[in-house]
């Protein structure tokens, strides 16, 4: 069934059951990562309405609504809301630097890049269902490599870290995670 030949109340619940099992996942991996506290209350803004109901209307089931509102509007609202709330985005940690008066990225605390790990491995098995493999964030992660506005130290261990997961599984990456203490 396309997006289009679904009812609002279908698309609704399609999208909160993805959501949740989207937060579920995440959840699991926190706990795995040891930071259950970010888990338990990790994306709880994507069932405030700002953010819920424009995953309705643009609810696909194979990508994330916000890719929909971008084609629509050249950005996202829910986004726009969800990554201001949200400290595990990267986008979240960008800052006007004095220096060079331009928005600059800023280094993520090391709890949030294990939180980012977390969410991008959730979101990678929830989007790609049976074809989800080890690999799958890692590549997903490549692609926007080159125009990503992200800290270069940051950018670095999260992409150790999915390198791990693809190389070595989830098992021995999650134990590394829990024993990092800084990077």
């Amino acid at each position: 069934m396309e997006n289009n030949d679904k009812t609002l109340s279908q698309r609704a619940w399609s999208h909160f059951i993805t959501i949740t099992r989207h937060r579920h996942q995440v959840m699991k991996n926190c706990f795995r990562a040891g930071i259950p506290v970010q888990g338990l209350m990790h994306d709880l803004s994507k069932y405030s309405p700002e953010e819920f109901f424009k995953g309705v209307e643009y609810f696909q089931g194979t990508r994330s609504p916000h890719e929909g509102e971008r084609e629509s509007y050249g950005f996202s609202y829910a986004w726009m809301h969800h990554k201001g709330r949200n400290k595990h985005h990267f986008e979240y940690w960008t800052d006007y630097d004095p220096k060079t008066r331009v928005m600059s990225p800023v280094k993520m605390p090391l709890r949030y890049v294990k939180e980012m790990f977390c969410d991008r491995v959730a979101a990678s098995k929830i989007y790609m269902k049976d074809k989800y493999i080890d690999g799958s964030a890692l590549e997903y992660f490549m692609k926007g490599k080159k125009t990503r506005l992200i800290h270069p130290e940051t950018s670095a261990l999260i992409e150790k870290l999915l390198r791990m997961l693809k190389e070595k599984g989830e098992r021995r990456t999650f134990a590394y995670i829990r024993r990092l203490k800084k990077y």
